[in-house]
């Protein structure tokens, strides 16, 4: 009888039907795993297969048996358990970052690493309020290209640009290519930014990656910054909701109401100082900036700014500048 092509391959194979069709729910008798060995086109006797496993359980793989009417196998631990696949899925497609293409290949890929019958638990819609999906594909890319460039110490290449009403691309600097040092990707507001060294204007400098195209690792390596990481760590605490105003230390008060709000935006090392029973304060540096004054004014009467005198007039002057804008409408 003629050998199969495929007959040499036999325990990678089964290797394949165990990953791919069992675990603890979906386990194959021998039988079973002889049938569909044969879908491959591969001869198996009864005999061969119980040596098999015992060669791919001493390779590393975990296989389980059940025992009823007859033995039954599967692979119970995986690299990556189900609970652990429905997180990275569930994070794939929340990320505004990740474009809808590219959301669906990742989680396809993720699928393949686990059974398929358990994979069909991984088709998991998450409704994320108030986002949209990225539409620049290249971002995705664009991050690696940063990485890559970072680890290997040389300069980054790209062009910037911004949206105009129609949605076109409008390149600034003429689509004149952008090359600076890069020093780290920050991550703010669903956003991925690049934190860098701009060398023709001496200082750090952040970009959208979503608004960056045709990045590529310079051939020039990276301006020399002693002072890299302190740098970085000042300039992303300055930058408050990644636009720019002049840092500053700030007494805010708020509503007990509040107090996972603050928690969660400022982080859980940060000092509440109790000031009666429906009421606490914080001292924090922040950015006077319009993100900033935003973000307290949601808040109505239950938050307020106490200190510095500036950032009280800061928070005037926006309302004040608001208001003439409906009042000339409704007169």
């Amino acid at each position: 009888m003629p050998t199969s092509p495929n007959q040499r391959a036999k325990l990678l194979y089964l290797m394949k039907i165990l990953l791919e069709d069992t675990d603890e729910q979906n386990p194959l008798t021998i039988k079973e795993l002889i049938t569909e060995l044969a879908t491959y086109n591969i001869q198996a006797e009864r005999k061969s297969i119980y040596s098999d496993l015992e060669i791919l359980r001493l390779f590393g793989l975990d296989i389980e048996t059940q025992r009823d009417k007859t033995t039954k196998y599967y692979v119970a631990q995986r690299q990556f358990e189900l609970p652990e696949l429905k997180l990275l899925v569930d994070a794939v497609q929340s990320s505004r970052f990740i474009t809808e293409k590219k959301s669906s290949e990742l989680i396809d890929k993720l699928s393949t690493l686990t059974s398929k019958p358990q994979a069909q638990n991984l088709n998991r819609q998450i409704y994320v309020s108030g986002k949209t999906k990225s539409f620049n594909e290249m971002s995705y890319y664009s991050v690696d290209a940063i990485h890559a460039a970072i680890i290997e110490k040389k300069k980054v290449e790209f062009k910037y640009f911004d949206y105009d009403i129609q949605k076109n691309r409008v390149y600034r600097k003429n689509g004149e290519i952008y090359q600076v040092t890069p020093l780290t990707l920050c991550w703010d507001s669903d956003k991925y930014y690049l934190v860098a060294y701009n060398a023709e204007h001496s200082e750090l400098r952040h970009y959208c990656v979503d608004r960056m195209s045709d990045v590529k690792v310079s051939d020039d390596v990276d301006d020399a910054f002693d002072t890299r990481e302190t740098c970085v760590s000042d300039h992303i605490g300055r930058v408050f909701g990644m636009y720019g105003g002049e840092p500053i230390c700030a007494r805010l008060g708020f509503d007990n109401s509040l107090v996972n709000v603050v928690l969660d935006y400022f982080g859980k090392d940060i000092t509440l100082i109790p000031k009666d029973n429906d009421w606490f304060d914080i001292v924090v540096d922040v950015s006077v900036s319009p993100v900033f004054l935003a973000w307290i004014f949601q808040f109505g009467n239950r938050a307020e700014i106490q200190s510095p005198d500036s950032l009280i007039d800061a928070m005037k002057k926006l309302l004040d500048e608001n208001a003439q804008n409906y009042k000339s409408k409704s007169d």
